[in-house]
């Protein structure tokens, strides 16, 4: 239905009203007297039930457009008591006269609904229905009484919206976490958010010395009294710096003082809020006068962007190393396999077979090695807690030939769980046995023990807090000279010849990635035709 018209039934003066305008309506939509009358006969004698009887009684005209060729006017009346009960006579003779009436009670609310069919329903466009809405709105009033009843309608619908804005204000200052409140050019007070008031402690009643001096620094104090008065004589806006009382220390705040204008450029408060800069104060008194930390502080940022820069360099190495340099390798050493087997062993010694297939397995080794280096960063996604236990007997498993053609023997205590890298501590410990193995011209026997140590423990654990496990793999291999302490754990570092002992010094330094992936530290020591220890210290939690 499009509402045309609103009546709130309360008295006689309403009952006029609300046949007068039934009947206008039946009028204006082109129905003939005998049918405007019998309309507003049959709306009046329902509305004269609602003042009598009812409570909160309302009623509404309007139309309803059933399809384009079939529209009706319609007025429904509403009420808060089951009308029909209290006067059935009287609906009894307004179903007689009017065209159609329908009656409902639910809820603790009748509706009565009466329609009538419009003749001309072509006649009735959009543009006629909302000039309909556009008379009855600035019509002239019909009464002093009806003149008072609109103003006091349009009073109300006012208050409410401007009740509605003043909640909506309210609620959007609470919500943000500034501190805000609303001043006159008398410094009254007229609103404050809940952040304002829970933040200084004491009730805003005033924008003055006496109120202020309470939570603004005494050196701030003055400055913002300046400005305020400044504002409020030149109508315009004020914005500074002062420190607001919080608790027993002064916090930095910004004060941006507003004139809180309306629609027509008149204003008459001002929106005062304040905004906490105190982190950045901060920051500022640090960094002031300081300028090798501002030199540092760049340098850093350059070295950070290098290093992303190296990071990606070493990514695109990675996939240039698993590609394009194994398979052309691949190639080679398939041709070499392919192109000697029809040579005896001493026409393989003449052409170099030996020494050409023995290059081509050092240089795939080596690419595996760095790719193995380049992948042995740590990812937090795929921890979980490892049994120390199973990564060692894997490692063995890995090295089993080498293991039993040496007739090496290893030792170990129980190791300890941890939370890590499951393939990345196996290729440290993989890596540690193996070097024991190769770097030993006895029997080999390798011992590994664990303990827990803490910071205060252990020399070792120098600028270190909590307690790690000690992991110790010893070995009676060949050990090293003292000398070599800084190097071992450097990339393509060798202490011995190639044709001595295979390898490509890669090994170490992967070990050394793999412990400080896992926020750990490795140390030895080691004697020349004795043996060597390595230390490897990994967090307990």
């Amino acid at each position: 239905m499009r509402e045309i018209v609103k009546i709130n039934l309360d008295n006689e003066m309403d009952l006029i009203l609300a046949h007068k305008r039934s009947m206008k309506i039946a009028e204006m939509c082109g129905l003939p007297s005998s049918a405007q009358t019998r309309f507003s006969t049959a709306v009046s004698e329902i509305a004269r039930c609602c003042i009598a009887n009812g409570k909160d009684s309302v009623l509404v005209l309007g139309i309803t457009t059933i399809r384009p060729t079939h529209k009706e006017i319609t007025a429904v009346l509403t009420d808060a008591i089951d009308l029909k009960q209290c006067s059935p006579e009287a609906y009894r003779y307004a179903s007689k006269i009017s065209g159609t009436i329908s009656y409902d009670y639910s809820n603790n609310q009748s509706t009565t609904q009466l329609t009538q069919s419009i003749l001309q329903p072509g006649l009735l466009s959009e543009q006629k229905m909302k000039g309909l809405v556009d008379y009855f709105k600035f019509e002239p009033p019909l009464s002093p009484y009806d003149e008072i009843r609109k103003k006091n309608i349009e009073l109300i619908a006012l208050s409410e919206k401007l009740g509605e804005s003043e909640n909506r204000y309210r609620q959007l200052s609470n919500t943000l976490p500034v501190l805000i409140c609303v001043v006159d050019d008398r410094n009254k007070v007229l609103l404050t958010n809940d952040w304002l008031k829970n933040y200084v402690g004491l009730p805003l009643l005033a924008f003055d010395r006496s109120v202020l001096s309470g939570f603004i620094a005494p050196e701030d104090l003055d400055r913002l009294l300046t400005g305020w008065d400044m504002a409020k004589k030149s109508a315009s806006s004020y914005h500074g710096e002062l420190r607001i009382k919080h608790k027993a220390d002064y916090v930095w705040h910004i004060v941006s003082i507003v004139p809180n204008k309306l629609e027509d450029g008149s204003f008459s408060n001002w929106l005062v809020s304040f905004f906490d800069i105190n982190a950045q104060k901060i920051v500022e008194a640090t960094l002031k006068d300081n300028s090798e930390l501002k030199r540092i502080q760049r340098e850093l940022e350059g070295s950070n962007a290098k290093l992303s820069f190296k990071n990606k360099e070493l990514e695109q190495f990675a996939y240039v190393a698993s590609h394009d340099l194994q398979e052309p390798l691949r190639k080679i050493m398939i041709m070499l396999s392919r192109a000697g087997e029809h040579l005896s062993e001493e026409e393989r010694e003449r052409y170099y077979f030996g020494r050409i297939s023995a290059s081509a397995q050092r240089l795939s080794a080596l690419i595996a090695d760095l790719l193995n280096y380049s992948r042995a960063d740590y990812n937090a996604l795929l921890r979980k807690e490892i049994d120390l236990n199973d990564v060692l007997m894997q490692a063995q498993s890995d090295l089993s030939f080498i293991i039993e053609e040496k007739g090496a023997v290893v030792l170990s205590d129980e190791l300890p769980k941890l939370n890590g890298l499951e393939t990345q501590l196996q290729q440290l410990f993989y890596n540690l046995i193996s070097n024991a193995l190769k770097f030993n011209a006895n029997t080999p026997v390798i011992t590994i023990t664990a303990k827990t140590v803490s910071d205060r423990q252990s020399p070792a654990m120098v600028n270190r807090a909590g307690d790690f496990h000690l992991i110790e793999v010893t070995d009676n291999g060949i050990g090293m000279d003292a000398d070599y302490s800084g190097r071992i754990f450097e990339m393509f570092q060798r202490l011995h010849a190639r044709e001595h002992f295979e390898g490509n010094g890669i090994g170490l330094a992967l070990c050394k990635r793999i412990i400080e992936n896992h926020n750990g530290f490795i140390d030895f020591t080691s004697v020349p035709g004795e043996g060597t220890t390595f230390k490897i210290y990994l967090p307990v939690s």
